[in-house]
């Protein structure tokens, strides 16, 4: 039946041609675009997974960037090290030719010490955006950098760190923490005794530091000499009461302890105007610190016509004021902080051969401290590598479900816009249809 009220065929090109127009226009938004999936409304479960992978992309590339910094600052401590252990080798050197018969072991010494000088500025200035791992100045904080984030099955979210020990990578040439300062009692008539350990004259606890004052030798008020003895030692068990000082890293050895002496921990006098330090070495008795106290206040340039240092029968020094004028004795106690403290106390003159062990401990300190900064670069390096790798798959897994296939989106682009042409005749003929009507009334 022919009407010329309803066309079918019209109506039935039409909504071809509408199909048709629809699908090319989403074929023109992805050439357009690049993307199958541009909007939630192209496919809201595609768009939602496709946000959520490019924010992890976004985080991995801050993850990148942050090894990288960390990588930076390890690497210039590394480099720090490198050069730190380049210049112990050679005062190594010259301390093994100070042993030779006819060498000035003065100058040695004074080279010695332009080469200590040149190790604290190189570990005071290994430091990138402000973070020195040589120092000790990271110590307490610790230095870790964020290494990767890990998404779980259930959509939550926790990060990964690359951790450096730094109390490994200190290399700091001074004492560490002030030790437990104490009270000086009097002793016998005329002197004062500091036990500098557990405990002092008077049973109060902790290791002893303090002050007094020698008055004139020919004074009355109170005396003009000290006796500075007891020190005291961890044992094998970690507790006070060791004949001699172990190694920091021993067995049963508390470094968090300031109960008693530990070798390495550093000793600090003053007598007027002169300083001396001595660092405690493993195996040291009391009479040997009390010696090398006496040594470095020598060295140090102390007057001797004015002040007498001496070391008694049972291993305490003893000072003496003989001038008519006080004189203010201090004495101080520090943990050491670093791998390189008391590397300002060889001395080759006064103590060659304690001088070459500890040239020994300090260069395998610095050997040590490089092996942890070398494996904590390779472990950052390795991960920013992945990280980096990690993104590149997370980009072609977000291209693969957004991304559309140009090859196969042009193909498809010519076959609507032939079908477009030929909807376009096939609703124009459709529109001509009821004209053929006209002839039934000629």
């Amino acid at each position: 039946m022919s009407s010329i009220l309803t066309n079918t065929g019209a109506m039935v090109a039409l909504q071809s041609l509408k199909s048709i127009n629809k699908g090319l226009g989403e074929t023109q938004s992805m050439i357009s675009t690049g993307k199958k999936v541009a909007n939630a409304k192209d496919n809201a479960a595609i768009y939602a997974i496709s946000k959520v992978m490019e924010s992890d992309v976004s985080a991995f590339k801050a993850v990148s960037e942050t090894l990288s910094m960390a990588e930076s600052t390890v690497g210039t401590a590394a480099n720090g090290a490198k050069k730190i252990g380049e210049l112990l080798v050679e005062i190594k050197g010259k301390i093994t030719s100070a042993s030779g018969d006819g060498i000035d072991t003065q100058k040695v010494q004074d080279d010695i010490t332009a080469m200590v000088g040149q190790i604290t500025n190189i570990v005071d200035s290994a430091q990138f955006n402000g973070v020195n791992l040589l120092d000790g100045s990271k110590d307490t904080d610790g230095f870790s950098a964020l290494a990767s984030l890990n998404r779980s099955a259930d959509g939550s979210v926790n990060n990964d760190s690359i951790s450096l020990a730094t109390a490994d990578s200190n290399l700091s040439t001074s004492s560490g923490t002030a030790l437990t300062v104490g009270d000086a009692a009097a002793g016998v008539t005329g002197t004062e005794v500091f036990n500098v350990g557990n405990q002092d004259n008077s049973g109060a606890s902790g290791i002893v530091d303090g002050a007094v004052t020698l008055t004139a030798a020919d004074g009355t008020a109170t005396t003009d000499g000290i006796t500075i003895g007891g020190f005291d030692f961890q044992d094998a068990a970690g507790a006070t009461g060791g004949l001699s000082a172990r190694a920091a890293d021993a067995a049963g050895v508390d470094t968090a302890s300031v109960a008693a002496l530990v070798a390495g921990d550093v000793m600090t006098i003053d007598i007027g105007n002169t300083q001396a330090r001595y660092t405690i070495r493993e195996g040291d008795t009391n009479g040997d610190v009390s010696s090398g106290l006496r040594t470095a206040l020598l060295d140090a340039g102390l007057d001797t016509d004015k002040t007498s240092v001496g070391v008694d029968a049972n291993g305490f020094l003893q000072i003496s004021n003989l001038t008519t004028d006080d004189v203010e004795v201090n004495i101080s106690s520090a943990r050491a902080s670093g791998g390189l403290a008391g590397l300002d106390n060889l001395n080759v003159v006064s103590d060659l051969s304690g001088a070459q062990a500890d040239i020994e401990t300090f260069i395998q300190n610095v050997a040590d401290a490089e092996a942890t900064l070398g494996t904590t670069a390779k472990r950052l390096s390795i991960q920013n590598e992945f990280v980096s790798t990690q993104i590149d798959s997370f980009k072609q897994g977000i291209g693969a479900l957004v991304d559309a296939d140009m090859e196969e989106t042009s193909a498809r682009l010519q076959a609507l816009q032939t079908q477009q042409q030929l909807g376009v005749q096939a609703l124009s003929i459709a529109n001509q249809a009821p004209q053929s009507i006209l002839s039934l009334f000629r």
